[in-house]
């Protein structure tokens, strides 16, 4: 089984809206988006299937900007409507981004304009010129007008690189240690990715206040959710509906929790030795680099 990469995201000039309204406009890119995937996967021209997919919010860039969007990992193909089979994309592309990001675009604006006549946008400081019906058609007028991205990333090896992409990108805010260089002077060093020139890899220095002001931008409202569940994978359904898809797929029930079977070595069994049935001990763990520079062990059989 493989899984799509869709990114959602927002264009720059609705970002300080979001920002001033995380929980509305959040909440929005989450739900748009989903019903935008499940619209275009029942289209039987599409796939004309039910799908499931989990979505992650990210607020950043490399350079720890404002730039809200949302991460969706889709199992490729769904349960057809009739539940009868499992559906596998017919072209070489699993669903339409260009149609799609037109019509993610239709229902966001149309969803703010219903947010903004139930008085649910807030407009603090700078942002109090468009608490206007007037100011307010303007700023939907000018965000209509940009290219709304929606953009699919070549679809993971399998399982395990879905498992490699939660564990190394869904539960990180902003900025991980390791791209941190340095605090010296009065300013943070860290190092950054610049996409316009091949994701060359850079460092930027911020003063502290400004590295401070850039990572808060990504502390959500308390509570708030960043990782949802849509589709066959939505918590109400989520037992029910993948116990049809190992069906239609011919695949086996996940072994139980508790329990071991007879038939399955233990652990101690996968570190025995197959000559003397020892226990293999380990001794010591290598990086790639140590290995690389350490020379190869003396043939004791030889000397």
């Amino acid at each position: 089984m493989r899984y799509v990469h869709v990114v959602f995201t927002l264009p720059h000039e609705l970002a300080p809206l979001a920002l001033a309204n995380q929980k509305t406009i959040y909440t929005l890119l989450f739900r748009l988006s989903a019903e935008t995937l499940m619209q275009f996967a029942r289209d039987p021209r599409l796939l004309g299937a039910e799908i499931g997919f989990f979505s992650v919010l990210h607020t950043w860039n490399q350079k720890l900007e404002h730039h809200p969007h949302v991460h969706s990992v889709i199992p490729e193909g769904g349960i057809s409507l009739d539940g009868s089979h499992w559906v596998r994309p017919r072209y070489n592309f699993f669903l339409p981004v260009k149609a799609m990001a037109k019509a993610f675009r239709g229902k966001f604006l149309d969803a703010l304009k219903t947010a903004f006549a139930a008085g649910e946008l807030r407009f603090p400081g700078q942002l109090k010129n468009l608490s206007t019906p007037r100011a307010f058609a303007t700023l939907l007028r000018q965000s209509c007008r940009q290219k709304w991205v929606v953009y699919a990333k070549r679809p993971f090896g399998g399982p395990e690189h879905v498992l490699r992409y939660l564990g190394n990108y869904t539960h990180r805010i902003a900025i991980s240690n390791h791209r941190l260089v340095e605090m010296a002077n009065g300013q943070v060093s860290f190092r950054w990715r610049d996409s316009a020139h091949n994701n060359k890899k850079r460092v930027m220095k911020l003063c502290v206040a400004e590295f401070l002001r850039r990572f808060f931008l990504h502390v959500l409202p308390a509570g708030f959710v960043r990782i949802r569940h849509f589709g066959f994978m939505a918590n109400r359904q989520r037992q029910q509906r993948l116990a049809i898809c190992r069906e239609l797929l011919n695949a086996s029930q996940p072994p139980p929790i508790t329990g071991q079977s007879s038939e399955t070595p233990s652990s101690n069994d996968l570190y025995r030795c197959p000559n003397c049935g020892g226990t293999m001990v380990i001794v010591e763990r290598l990086s790639a680099k140590q290995l690389y520079l350490r020379s190869p062990p003396e043939n004791q059989e030889a000397a």
